[in-house]
């Protein structure tokens, strides 16, 4: 904490006062990445009104990949989310309830709609992450990929050309299920 406090320039005392200790600090921090993050870039980002399943896909998409890539002060976000996911705190949990599952949830009507009434919810939940595996795969792998690749192709450096991309594939994929599955697409 004394560290933290000296490389923040605040007050030990003050922090103590606020936080009682450094899982508290942890867990303020964490909570406040997350609402910087998605205040930049809601998952409604751009929608207009009455927007169809295929722009709503396409809204939340491009705002995750914004989060995942933005070089700026949200950035940090990734970089604790993805800490949380391979050794999750006991601030994790309640992240997930609060912020994170609303939105998952969000994505999930998404992607029923696509797939029609029919779909089962396995399928659904299914869909609904081979989308986020998607946007976590071209941010995580970034490294690697450049590595098999030499240098990474123009369309992996831009986050509006990998939200095309990425929603294109995962439309024409959930398309193809419902013709191949006999469900309707919405």
């Amino acid at each position: 904490m004394r560290e933290i406090c000296r490389k923040a320039g605040a007050n030990i005392a003050a922090v103590n006062y606020h936080f009682r200790d450094k899982k508290t600090l942890y867990a303020a921090v964490l909570r406040e990445s997350h609402r910087e993050a998605h205040e930049k870039y809601p998952a409604t980002l751009g929608l207009g009104p009455d927007p169809t399943p295929h722009e709503r896909l396409h809204a939340f998409v491009r705002s995750f990949l914004l989060r995942l890539f933005d070089p700026g002060r949200p950035a940090w976000h990734s970089l604790l989310m993805v800490r949380e996911m391979v050794e999750p705190t006991a601030a994790f949990g309640a992240l997930i309830e609060d912020s994170t599952r609303p939105r998952y949830e969000l994505l999930l009507n998404i992607v029923r709609a696509l797939l029609g009434s029919a779909a089962s919810e396995e399928r659904v939940w299914l869909c609904a992450n081979s989308v986020l595996g998607q946007c976590l795969h071209y941010h995580h792998a970034r490294h690697v990929l450049a590595r098999l690749h030499g240098q990474l192709p123009a369309c992996m450096l831009d986050v509006e050309c990998l939200a095309d991309h990425i929603v294109e594939f995962s439309v024409g994929a959930m398309e193809n299920l419902v013709q191949t599955t006999g469900t309707r697409a919405s």
